[in-house]
């Protein structure tokens, strides 16, 4: 197998694994910006989207102003190319990180890239809940929290598992769409050093390794929830 690499992707071979630029620290790289951002941005867009649910005219908090603002944030959010938005929040990550290069750097745009997309998200999953099941916690004289979390959040739980997975997989993408502006990981990988100095299976390489997390996130994802639905 080594020889078969040597001799048809000597390019991708030559990185190597350890090193600056090796295949280890790029696979690493894209770990660390995905998981990164899907908890800076998971925590903000779980905010954002329960509280489009509760402060909706038919939520159980309904506060139109409050609706209308999280409504504005996450329908503006979403309309932002990343692209744009990695260039545009550039002095924000200067304030926050320090620098606008590198993998941490590129956690900043990537968590208000992804947690619009989330909000959303989560706003149509729990709206999916049973609402006689609302209805019927709020005359045992339930609390808005014991709502969210015994009702929303448990009752909404696979769907929830469902939408996280899609929006997993969507930050992959946007790792991949960072790394070919200096964020690193394969993004990296694949753009710079293989595309643009004409390296193909160095580009092929790291796009199938890309696919390989997606597949592995999907098929994670599909278990989670085929469980959850089960209890």
């Amino acid at each position: 197998m080594i020889e078969w690499i040597k001799e048809y992707m000597p390019n991708a071979y030559g990185l190597g694994w350890s090193g600056d630029y090796g295949w280890g620290i790029a696979i690493w790289q894209t770990i660390y910006m995905t998981a990164g951002a899907a908890i800076i941005g998971g925590i903000i867009g779980l905010l954002f989207g329960i509280g489009l649910v509760l402060t909706a005219d038919d939520g159980i908090a309904p506060n139109r102003t409050t609706f209308q603002i999280l409504d504005k944030v996450v329908s503006v959010g979403r309309a932002i190319p990343f692209i744009i938005m990695v260039v545009a929040f550039s002095p924000l990550t200067q304030l926050i990180v320090g620098t606008t290069i590198g993998t941490t750097a590129a956690l900043v745009p990537l968590s208000l890239g992804v947690f619009p997309f989330f909000a959303r998200q989560v706003q149509v999953a729990l709206l999916g809940v049973d609402s006689g099941k609302v209805e019927a916690a709020r005359s045992f004289g339930a609390t808005n929290w014991d709502i969210i979390s015994d009702v929303y959040l448990r009752e909404g739980r696979a769907e929830l598992i469902r939408v996280s997975t899609v929006t997993l997989i969507s930050l992959v993408g946007l790792t991949a769409m960072a790394g070919a502006i200096g964020a690193g990981g394969l993004g990296t990988t694949a753009i710079v050093t293989g595309y643009q100095r004409f390296q193909n299976d160095v580009m092929w390489l790291a796009t199938v390794i890309i696919l390989l997390f997606i597949v592995l996130i999907q098929f994670v994802g599909d278990l989670l929830a085929k469980h959850a639905r089960h209890n």
